[in-house]
């Protein structure tokens, strides 16, 4: 079957023939692959910053942003049936007995560093043909979604990150999330930094909890990503044309930021301009470049004398992949037009060689397999 692969050691990316894999165990599911999002991990692996094969491998077969549909289950399997849609989960846990994390299944807190992540790290991606797996780390769609289902897996950063922000910010008990009839989550005003598809996902996972919504990012590039924040009730303000502190001015006592970039000069600019009481949400990882200065004596002081909260979140368990699956459903009703205009492009699959090692056009760039 046809796979687009990597090949670390000889610098190369192209499309290979690779063996189609079986069904061997009866909790295992066969996925005929539909469509795999192109995501900046994706681009970082193929200019080799990292990414490695399966051990014995000379290529990693690429991609984790995926949408298959089951086309064999083996005789134990409970979760999926044959023609059901399904997004399967990135990382698989270590072998380590003594990795708390992974024994108690939340390998996206894996204290080993032992992990493998399918299309990253140690194990076969999705951008292939056909993909096999086991039933524990599949998820139902349903079929309405199928336009959308392939945003799941980098929404679900979101998800993962408003979770834990609900658990931390449980001390206040002045704080809490929207409810039926009310506007806007009290006290909540958050910033989303960057408007590729994390971020503008996180915008929309914000807006939905309440949240009145600032997206912050460079307004360059033909894409309308001002029009497309604010036609799901977010605001937009350009990198370009306002500072981090005269943002902070213009929102107010400024209570999340959440991270979607990966630069971390504009990160850290943001995180000196953190409110009260406010937490602050990494998710991007910065690419290999030299050094930023930072205020840390600012920062420092801002942390503690604002009781302010700082953590960095990646990956994600099931819990995550299924509020990402409901609020797809959520967005798809509230905001549809906006929800599918995050999906800019869809390429067939002898093209995802030339569209990874490009530049990249558009919100989200999608290979279509089957």
């Amino acid at each position: 079957m046809r796979a687009v692969a990597v090949f670390p050691a000889q610098r190369q990316v192209r499309l290979v023939e690779h063996p189609e894999p079986a069904v061997v165990s009866p909790t295992e599911v066969k996925l005929r692959m539909l469509e795999v999002g192109v995501c900046g991990t994706d681009r970082e692996i193929v200019t080799f910053q990292y990414g490695t094969p399966p051990a014995g491998a000379e290529y990693l077969v690429i991609g984790h942003e995926s949408l298959g549909e089951a086309v064999e289950v083996g005789a134990s399997v409970t979760r999926v049936r044959p023609g059901d849609l399904v997004v399967p989960m990135v990382r698989r846990p270590c072998p380590d007995p003594t990795c708390a994390p992974c024994r108690a299944g939340r390998q996206d807190f894996c204290a080993s560093g032992a992990f493998t992540e399918r299309g990253i790290s140690g194990a076969h991606g999705f951008m292939t043909e056909f993909v096999v797996d086991d039933e524990k780390y599949m998820n139902a769609v349903p079929a309405a979604l199928r336009g959308v289902a392939v945003l799941t897996e980098p929404l679900t950063i979101a998800e993962k990150a408003v979770a834990e922000v609900w658990k931390v910010q449980q001390r206040l008990p002045w704080t809490r999330p929207a409810r039926a009839g009310q506007p806007h989550s009290r006290g909540q005003h958050a910033v989303v930094l960057g408007a590729g598809p994390v971020g503008l996902l996180g915008a929309l996972l914000l807006v939905n909890a309440g949240f009145e919504t600032t997206v912050y990012s460079r307004a360059s590039g033909p894409h309308d990503k001002a029009g497309l924040a604010r036609s799901f009730g977010a605001k937009y303000v350009a990198a370009e044309s306002v500072t981090t502190r005269q943002l902070a001015e213009q929102v107010g006592n400024i209570d999340l930021v959440y991270e979607a970039t990966g630069a971390s000069r504009v990160a850290f600019e943001m995180l000196a301009a953190l409110g009260t009481n406010g937490v602050f949400v990494f998710t991007g990882v910065p690419g290999r470049k030299g050094p930023v200065e930072v205020d840390t004596d600012l920062i420092m002081r801002n942390l503690v004398l604002e009781n302010q909260i700082v953590f960095g979140t990646v990956n994600a368990n099931r819990d995550a992949y299924e509020a990402a699956i409901r609020h797809l459903g959520t967005f798809a009703a509230r905001w549809p037009q906006a929800l599918h205009r995050l999906i800019t492009s869809r390429s067939p699959l002898g093209d995802a060689p030339g569209l990874l090692t490009s530049e990249p056009t558009g919100i989200k760039n999608v290979i279509t397999i089957s």
